[in-house]
């Protein structure tokens, strides 16, 4: 294997993206297409489909505002992510941002934090998956069909970026494909235009029948937001996947851009035909899940199964992101010294190997404490990882607040994407963020919002303390060898 050395004292942010990609030993392997899938497939996680049901049982039909208010909030987010991004496309994203704007401490922990979650959603997802084709073909155990699936998505990270981009491209493609076509078919349905369907047409009488459109009242708005607002995370990964391609600072633009109609139709859309077709009362949308009622409420045959490979879809498409993803911050972070040094070496196609088999041993380990002990030791990795999405949606807000400022001072011709009027939307990002974090804590259910963000908050407090005597011995470390 072909090594190139860290340049650990390189300034990530300070260079031009087709330096910072040869200086690092990553390659330009994904294409325009690739990049368009992941930013559209980005989006579209395995908890639209599997979570949606319970989202819809708590609020109703209001449930649409829920996914309104966070589509809102990724949107202001990407905005954020995007205007750095453009400017300075980096493997390392907010956590690069972070460092420079926030300081080394900001860095080091928002990376690795980012890092731990998307290991942690490696065992849940590779479960998830292991439990669908063990359905379809009992004869290999599950736990035999989580080790094949990680097998297989490791082999293709580790052969080349462009491998990760063509398994994305037609997972995403598949995912897009299905979420349309359910939009298209449900609509005919909805007004009764389904050929060989005797499903009703009730147009959006469904939206306010059956106790209102808020049934539980305006209350049940903010339950909903707290269960839907992690099916959103991963929208970000676009921007570290930015760093990989011949034109960074496009595919970017173009990615921040396009969120808006992203969130609208793939979220919102679908779950209006959902609601539209199905009391929101209805058991089917618990028992069985929205999107199978949903399409057995118009007579598709075989609904459940069609859903089954859909969702495996998802599940595969995440791993393979979450593997990625993990990979290039390990990798981001030991460019600039917060991890050890074989993590930024690349192998001669470009990929960085000891990062990869890092992130998926540790996503191994996690899948063995599912199956060993599930509702105590990987309930804990998964509560403690609960809110870190929100951790790092408010870091890319407090980083932008600083960068902007940086960008106009040192390079204002890459200020390509601007965020909306700065820095008001920025700091209502960040109060939204904390009211939610703050509503989270009068979740007091097992396992529920108050779990997740005081677990969350003491293993980012952790990792903050790492990172401050880090720090502090490095700076002694240089007074020492400082001549007087």
């Amino acid at each position: 294997m072909t090594t190139r050395p860290p340049a650990s004292t390189a300034d990530p942010l300070t260079t031009t993206s087709e330096s910072t990609s040869a200086e690092s030993g990553l390659q330009a392997g994904l294409k325009n297409r690739h990049l368009s899938m992941i930013a559209i497939g980005g989006v579209i996680g395995a908890g639209l489909f599997v979570g949606s049901g319970s989202g819809i049982a708590a609020a109703g039909p209001g449930i649409l505002i829920s996914y309104a208010l966070v589509g809102i909030l990724v949107v202001l987010v990407m905005r954020m992510l995007g205007e750095m991004a453009a400017a300075n496309p980096t493997s390392g994203s907010f956590s690069a941002y972070a460092d420079r704007a926030l300081g080394r401490w900001a860095g080091f922990t928002i990376g690795w934090l980012y890092w731990f979650f998307w290991v942690v959603v490696l065992a849940v997802e590779a479960t998830a998956g292991a439990k669908i084709l063990a359905g379809w073909i009992p004869a290999v155990p599950q736990w035999g069909w989580a080790l094949i699936v990680m097998v297989v998505l490791t082999a293709s990270n580790l052969a080349s970026v462009s491998s990760y981009g063509e398994f994305e491209f037609w997972f995403a493609g598949i995912k897009v494909v299905a979420i349309a076509a359910f939009i298209v078919v449900g609509g005919l349905a909805i007004f009764g235009l389904l050929p060989g369907s005797d499903h009703p047409a009730s147009g959006f009488s469904n939206l306010t029948g059956h106790g209102g459109f808020l049934p539980h009242g305006p209350g049940a708005i903010l339950t909903g937001v707290l269960m839907v607002v992690f099916s959103f995370m991963g929208s970000e990964i676009v921007t570290l996947a930015a760093g990989e391609t011949a034109d960074p600072q496009g595919a970017v633009t173009k990615a921040t851009n396009s969120v808006i109609w992203r969130i609208a139709v793939f979220y919102l859309g679908s779950i209006l035909i959902v609601v539209s077709l199905l009391r929101w009362d209805d058991p089917a949308i618990l028992k069985d899940g929205s999107y199978v009622a949903a399409l057995s409420s118009i007579g598709i045959p075989h609904a459940s199964q069609i859903m089954n490979a859909i969702v495996l879809t998802s599940v595969l498409s995440c791993l393979n992101s979450g593997l990625y993803t993990a990979s290039r911050m390990a990798f981001s972070l030991a460019r600039r010294s917060d991890a050890p040094a074989s993590f930024g070496r690349t192998t001669q196609r470009g990929v960085p190997q000891a990062a990869i088999l890092a992130s998926v041993v540790f996503g191994f380990v996690a899948v063995a404490f599912n199956y060993l002990w599930p509702d105590t030791v990987f309930q804990f990795l998964l509560n403690s990882s609960g809110a870190i999405a929100l951790f790092v949606w408010l870091v890319i807000c407090f980083s932008q607040l600083r960068m902007r400022r940086i960008i106009e001072r040192e390079t204002p011709e890459k200020l390509v994407v601007r965020m909306w009027l700065y820095p008001y939307l920025t700091w209502a990002t960040i109060a939204l963020i904390t009211f939610v974090l703050g509503y989270m804590l009068t979740d007091t259910a097992d396992g529920g919002g108050r779990d997740q963000v005081v677990l969350s908050t003491l293993v980012a407090i952790g990792v903050v303390a790492v990172a401050l005597v880090r720090q502090r011995l490095g700076r002694n470390s240089t007074h020492d060898v400082t001549p007087s």
